[in-house]
């Protein structure tokens, strides 16, 4: 008797899960940063939002590397789906990133205000998006 059972199979690669942690934990350790900064005015904070966006544009740029190999390459059609979806919003996601560290690398004030938070936060949830992409499972149907 053939049974049928649904396994769950995960779309990212673990290094690449691994990669994208860190444009993750960036992006909202930035938005803590400006929430800070918006709050205190000690310049300090402005100067650890823009080295945490910088490094998730340096990181998200590896994703987005990894993204566009993992679209090119995948074999399954409901991978090929949830590729194209990943690698849209990882490729807004570095976008933005980049976008806001120009807009962090101004002076003072204007360097986070509300627009900056804004597009800080948007980055963030953007990767957080990304991540539940990558980190939600397919299921697949299999016979036993």
């Amino acid at each position: 008797m053939l049974a049928s059972s649904a396994i769950p199979e995960r779309f990212l690669n673990p290094l690449h899960a691994i990669l994208l942690a860190f444009p993750l934990a960036f992006s909202w350790g930035a938005v803590a940063a400006d929430i800070t900064y918006l709050n205190s005015a000690v310049m300090q904070w402005s100067n650890f939002s823009a080295w945490l966006l910088a490094g998730t544009a340096l990181f998200g740029g590896l994703v987005l590397a990894w993204a566009l190999a993992a679209f090119v390459f995948a074999r399954r059609s409901a991978h090929r789906g949830r590729a194209l979806a990943y690698l849209v919003v990882v490729a807004a996601m570095w976008v933005l990133s980049l976008v806001i560290s120009l807009h962090h690398a101004r002076d003072a004030w204007g360097s986070v205000g509300t627009l900056g938070l804004v597009l800080s936060l948007a980055t963030a949830v953007l990767a957080t998006i990304a991540a539940w992409l990558g980190h939600s499972a397919v299921r697949r149907e299999t016979l036993r």
